[in-house]
């Protein structure tokens, strides 16, 4: 249905007038950059679970993995724990700042091109065309009483809709599991029962959003029109109509006529196909409106319309408000891409991405927290020795057993690490055995003997050791009399 027109004249209700939407299909270089981007997307998210990463004995081969059970999610080459949600935060930042970039550069190409919402709406539409005709072919279908031929238009594209909606859900729920076993469970019946809710949840909401909202969720439905609003400016790239050429606007014999009494006349012959062909019915030449999602299906309708006339194409096209502005005046077009607004942001994506970068390269898989214990702090041995006590955290980050050593450093000569808890001696150090992604606690007393040289209180550092050779460090203290 179309909004572009609710509550005009004032009084009415914001959802009077509309009308279901019929985008007529059209052809040239921004539908083909679309259809690209739609089919390389598509093919992305669908098969990308099934895309292999060879990674270490015990672990997923399955490059892009939420595993829930497994508190990991892999990426390719890179790991995530649970404790590192601030990697998240990173990534979503960076999205952030990129949608802001790209606003700055070129307005809502986002919209325009990369939204799922508009994907997945232009593959409908394209499904539709295919059963049902183009814009005037659909019209007619939808005027025309139900029919034999009328029921199977409307059942086929409603069935396609459906598969791709429910493929969308499927391909979802895959990057949680093993997509290869998850599909063969999911074919016998024999997947988690919250597998095929989602799936079906997946399903309803993609088959509901493209093929009935469609235009709705980006007037009504989607907060970024009216955000992106706020981060413009007037060196930003936004879908114009060109004043200046095409007004006054007229029919082509009106115009041709028009200009043989030498009166001024626009290029623009008023046809209604920039209108015809946008997905939310937005006619560009009122101006830029919330609407628009900057598609660019209306410049290759319009210049389809201006080739057949024999007339310089771009009537509507790419523009800022600055050339705009110097073209009233008589002035040539400038751009600017590099600004003080698109620096901010670049410089903003390379440092968080910088800083997210370094703290995954640098990152321990093993972690150490050292507690002294409160009452007593202290407690001397009938020999004259000094014993203190620690609850230590040894942290195993690996998705495999470890032994990890134990060792302490900072105390006189002679001093020596003990603990009750299950632990293989080796020499000064002790050694505990880690389960994979597991946390050990473990109870250590450190003792120092009576005829050492120690103050009352000494910093001590506990070191963890890997096998591999990782360490960890916690700065702690030494009491004594």
């Amino acid at each position: 249905m179309n909004a572009a027109k609710g509550g005009e004249g004032g009084g009415g209700s914001l959802y009077a007038d509309q009308a279901k939407m019929y985008p007529a299909a059209v052809s040239g270089t921004f539908r083909r950059i679309k259809w690209g981007i739609l089919a390389i997307g598509l093919a992305i998210y669908y098969f990308l679970p099934f895309l292999r990463w060879t990674r270490a004995p015990g672990q997923p081969d399955q490059a892009i993995l939420l595993d829930l059970p497994g508190r990991r999610f892999y990426f390719f080459f890179i790991e995530i724990w649970p404790q590192e949600v601030y990697y998240v935060t990173g990534l979503m930042i960076i999205a952030a700042f990129v949608l802001f970039l790209m606003n700055a550069v070129a307005g809502r190409i986002w919209c325009g091109y990369l939204c799922p919402q508009t994907v997945w709406t232009d593959l409908y539409f394209a499904v539709a065309r295919f059963f049902q005709g183009d814009r005037r072919d659909q019209m007619k279908l939808d005027r025309a009483p139900w029919s034999l031929d009328k029921l199977w238009r409307k059942a086929a594209t409603h069935f396609i809709w459906i598969m791709i909606a429910w493929w969308t859900g499927g391909a979802w729920v895959l990057y949680f599991a093993d997509a290869p076993t998850l599909v063969k469970e999911l074919i016998t019946f024999q997947a988690p029962s919250i597998a095929y809710i989602w799936i079906g949840i997946l399903t309803a909401s993609t088959y509901v959003l493209a093929g009935f909202a469609r235009e709705q969720v980006c007037l009504y439905m989607c907060p970024w029109p009216r955000i992106q609003a706020a981060l413009t400016d007037e060196w930003a790239l936004n879908v114009s109509y060109r004043v200046d050429r095409g007004e006054p606007r007229g029919s082509l014999k009106q115009n041709n006529k028009l200009r043989a009494q030498g009166q001024p006349a626009g290029d623009c012959i008023d046809c209604g196909q920039c209108v015809a062909a946008c997905p939310t019915g937005v006619d560009i030449r009122e101006g830029l409106q919330m609407g628009c999602i900057q598609c660019g299906l209306c410049i290759d309708a319009c210049d389809r319309v201006m080739e057949k006339l024999d007339k310089p194409i771009r009537l509507i096209g790419y523009d800022t408000d600055i050339n705009i502005e110097r073209r009233a005046r008589g002035e040539g077009a400038i751009h600017r891409y590099v600004r003080a607004r698109t620096m901010i942001y670049v410089v903003l994506i390379v440092v968080v991405a910088v800083v997210m970068g370094w703290r995954l390269s640098t990152r321990a898989t093993v972690g150490l927290n050292v507690l002294h214990d409160r009452n007593p702090q202290y407690v001397t041995n009938s020999d004259g020795s000094i014993r203190n006590g620690y609850t230590v955290r040894l942290l195993n980050k690996e998705p495999h057993i470890r032994d990890l050593t134990l060792s302490v450093t900072g105390l006189p000569s002679g001093a020596r690490i003990d603990s009750a808890s299950l632990a293989k001696r080796d020499g000064e150090r002790l050694v505990f055995t880690i389960e994979p992604d597991q946390t050990r606690e473990v109870r250590v007393q450190v003792l120092v003997p009576p005829d050492a040289k120690i103050g009352a209180s000494s910093d001590v550092v506990f070191v963890v050791a890997a096998p591999d050779g990782e360490t960890a460090r916690a700065k702690d203290f030494f009491k004594a009399p």
